[in-house]
């Protein structure tokens, strides 16, 4: 190749300092190697950069012209080394996750910009099938979920774990109550999630456990909507216990039939290990348990 870095750097350093000896100290390297390289450019190119006129060095018109394309080329380089050293090191970048639930999620980005706090964090949220997606078709560098798959695809850590909890308004007369039965919640408009949320499969398995078919009054596609649909006295929704930081306007109740203690896992593909993911697994957590989780 005619112009290789190491040519490039010492091209510049000749001009810079007005001779072989000087960018020979400049760069660290010897004389020799440094006169080498410039010989090297000026041999395969069949030109004329440096002419001797006694003791001192003096570029030709085409060394300077090539110097004004050299030096951005070589500040590019710089630039560019310095940009992939501060992202092996995690200090700047792009890092994308996705997020069934807000929280712990939320808690868990609030950590790793604490500690890296040039990283940019782009997000993904939605459904259990969509997030799951989005770390199998490599949308996301790691997602964030209750209940991840253990089949070989994922590596997984539990950052907590949670329960499916009903929740009702503030002034409705399950409000009163600190937990209840699935056969209580038939006697009361039920509202559910699509079949895809990891909070409707809990659901439907307690209410099927317990030889129970209820027919919500409402399917709603998201938390938010589940979450003011029951705030404003519409019905007995569902949600993670701690799928949200949000406590305003509602109670929630611990369901006896339902399976308890999901573990919520942090997650991405095997293939996928890097400096970054490990960092973000780790937000400094004891026992396999986020610190503060009761958030």
């Amino acid at each position: 190749m005619l112009l290789t870095s190491a040519r490039v750097r010492a091209f510049n350093a000749v001009l810079e300092t007005g001779g072989f000896s000087a960018a020979a100290k400049k760069l660290g390297l010897s004389q020799p190697a440094i006169t080498q390289s410039v010989r090297e450019i000026e041999r395969s190119a069949g030109v004329t950069l440096f002419e001797r006129r006694g003791r001192t060095l003096v570029p030709t018109a085409l060394c300077a012209g090539l110097y004004r394309l050299t030096a951005e080329s070589e500040r590019c380089e710089t630039e560019a080394l310095r940009l992939l050293k501060q992202h092996a090191n995690l200090e700047t970048g792009t890092f994308h996750i996705g997020l069934g639930n807000s929280m712990p999620g939320m808690a868990l980005i609030r950590e790793f910009r604490k500690r890296f706090p040039g990283m940019q964090v782009q997000v993904e949220l939605g459904s259990w099938a969509k997030i799951i997606a989005a770390v199998v078709e490599q949308r996301v560098d790691v997602g964030v979920l209750p209940n991840v798959p253990d089949d070989g695809r994922f590596v997984r850590k539990t950052c907590l774990k949670q329960d499916v909890v009903a929740i009702v308004a503030e002034d409705a007369p399950l409000a009163q109550l600190t937990q209840t039965s699935c056969a209580e919640l038939m006697r009361h408009p039920l509202i559910f999630r699509t079949a895809t949320s990891s909070t409707q499969r809990v659901v439907d398995r307690g209410f099927r456990n317990g030889g129970f078919t209820p027919r919500p009054t409402m399917v709603l596609d998201t938390r938010d909507g589940v979450y003011e649909a029951a705030a404003n006295g519409l019905g007995v929704g569902f949600m993670w216990e701690f799928g949200s930081s949000r406590e305003d306007r509602i109670r929630k109740l611990r369901v006896i039939d339902f399976e308890h203690g999901h573990a919520e896992h942090i997650f991405h593909l095997s293939a996928r290990a890097s400096p970054l993911i490990s960092a973000f697994k780790s937000p400094g957590s004891r026992d396999g348990m986020l610190l503060g989780a009761r958030l």
